[in-house]
């Protein structure tokens, strides 16, 4: 049994990850432990506040009486907000506190990016576009090339939590962009894993979202790779190696 552990913010989306935990089809267990969102705002303060070291340790404790192998930190925003730099900061003090392997959505979704060889992405996000920029600038810091964002100018995850497939392929649809390799759709409040397959059909390309690709960094940080073909490329591609 691999047990991986995830903090995530408030309560949103995070059904996604018992319906990911049956998909993986194995011996992997995902606990999920809340964390105090504070101010529900998709704005730089709140975000700043949302991932700070204070708010991410008090959930550690049971992550790792849990028996955990891994922690990420399953939020987007409140991990690229802090800048690239910061971002690693954030992360070693999570792994500190932890004692375990840790990591963020943020980085997830760069090392996934890499991992399927998309050098070009897309960005469909439901933040407003000051906040998906800071997403962009994040991802280009990564070695990527965002070719396009959009964002949908939604300020609260409980919001975002209310969208469903309708919406989501929507989403996906107007942001998407011919020279895209990849689409991202960066916040762990989206619903999501029950339309991968769909999404990737409907762009003929891999989709990368934030509850996926969370889970695919603790596989990652766990030394642990899972074939699950109805959570997309991601999941049943093999790993690009890098020259």
């Amino acid at each position: 049994m691999t047990a991986l552990g995830f903090l995530y913010p408030g309560h949103s989306a995070e059904d996604d990850y018992p319906r990911i935990e049956q998909l993986l089809g194995s011996d992997i267990r995902l606990q999920v432990v809340h964390t105090d969102i504070g101010e529900d705002a998709h704005r730089v303060d709140a975000l700043l506040e949302m991932g700070s070291a204070a708010r991410l340790a008090s959930g550690v404790e049971e992550l790792r009486l849990s028996g955990a192998e891994a922690v990420v930190w399953a939020c987007t925003s409140g991990s690229f907000v802090y800048g690239w730099e910061g971002a690693h900061d954030q992360v070693r003090a999570l792994a500190l506190a932890a004692g375990l392997p840790a990591s963020s959505t943020s980085f997830a979704f760069a090392h996934a990016a890499h991992e399927l060889g998309a050098k070009r992405v897309a960005i469909a996000a439901t933040y407003p576009d000051d906040v998906a920029a800071l997403f962009a600038s994040f991802l280009t810091e990564a070695g990527l090339e965002v070719v396009s964002v959009r964002g949908s100018g939604i300020i609260t995850a409980a919001e975002v939590g209310t969208w469903g497939e309708a919406e989501v392929l929507a989403l996906a649809r107007g942001a998407d962009h011919p020279e895209a390799q990849a689409l991202l759709l960066p916040d762990t409040a989206l619903h999501t894993a029950s339309c991968i397959p769909a999404l990737e059909k409907e762009l003929g390309k891999p989709v990368l979202t934030a509850n996926q690709v969370t889970v695919r960094e603790a596989l990652r940080l766990a030394d642990r790779r899972v074939n699950a073909p109805e959570l997309g490329a991601l999941f049943t591609r093999e790993p690009i190696v890098q020259a």
